[in-house]
């Protein structure tokens, strides 16, 4: 596949942030998300706002990280270092998308503010919650009418339509139901299709659909990849990409990290950005 250009040795590469909690197996999140970054060339910066105990098997518990701290990071790394993208991921409470949300309207009235990538991360592969049920309609109401794009995958759309994708014309009447909460083009991915034997994602902007298929890759090891998709596709935004080519460069990024995912553990092991380090 084609890659995003690499900035020359001693220059600062473009900078892209992750707002999202941290994975103590590494297969998901915050270190999916710096894996992808590395991999692409960019910068990453962080704001976590979780801390998850888990590993292939499950999510034991997690923290949260106090509001402020949560914020504080943000504005930090915006303000000194910049930043040219930004994706989100497990925020957990109601009070963090709360934070991170007024945040990113303060950033926008300062001119500082860069396209957003929302991935509604509700629930882990395992089925285990990663978000208090009270927090949907914060993400609902307060982030959405944000994001650049939104990147559910279909359990997730479920939890915030009310439409269970079983088909085209489910995933079409779940993009348009996704595209009403506020954000310019909202991605319904279909990786958990199972009806289908590719894999179709479905972005619309209020308009026009566009559709993106690829092969189903037959692996139990797809741990992190929604994270790795939506920082894949952040990392093309940062590259002025529009938002249509950069979901196909996601789209593309993630399918080569599910053909190389790998097994870890005793469960679910996670796709692999490293197969960039072979080509």
């Amino acid at each position: 596949m084609n890659f995003l250009p690499l900035s020359p040795p001693g220059q600062a590469p473009l900078r892209v942030m992750t707002i999202a909690g941290s994975d103590s197996g590494g297969g998901a999140g915050i270190q999916a998300d710096m894996r992808t970054f590395a991999l692409l060339g960019v910068h990453g910066c962080v704001s976590v706002a979780a801390v998850t105990v888990q590993n292939s098997v499950g999510v034991k518990a997690f923290h949260e990280i106090p509001v402020d701290v949560v914020a504080g990071q943000i504005r930090a790394v915006a303000e000194d270092i910049g930043i040219q993208a930004a994706k989100t991921g497990m925020l957990a409470s109601s009070e963090i998308i709360g934070a991170v949300a007024e945040t990113w309207r303060d950033l926008y009235a300062e001119g500082l503010a860069p396209p957003l990538v929302v991935d509604p991360v509700c629930a882990s592969m395992h089925g285990d919650p990663l978000l208090h049920p009270s927090a949907l309609d914060a993400m609902r109401n307060e982030l959405f009418p944000l994001a650049t794009l939104v990147t559910p995958n279909l359990d997730e759309v479920l939890l915030i339509t009310g439409i269970e994708v079983v088909d085209a014309t489910t995933q079409r009447d779940a993009a348009k139901a996704l595209h009403t909460l506020g954000p310019k083009w909202a991605l319904v991915k279909g990786g958990h299709l199972r009806s289908s034997s590719h894999s179709p994602d479905l972005l619309f902007d209020g308009t026009d659909f566009h559709e993106f298929d690829a092969e189903r890759i037959d692996t139990p090891h797809d741990h992190g990849a929604g994270d790795t998709l939506a920082a894949a596709t952040a990392s093309a935004l940062a590259h002025g990409y529009s938002v249509p080519d950069a979901v196909a460069f996601g789209k593309r990024w993630i399918t080569e990290c599910l053909r190389a995912a790998y097994p870890l553990g005793r469960g679910h092991g996670p796709v692999s950005a490293l197969f960039r380090l072979a080509t």
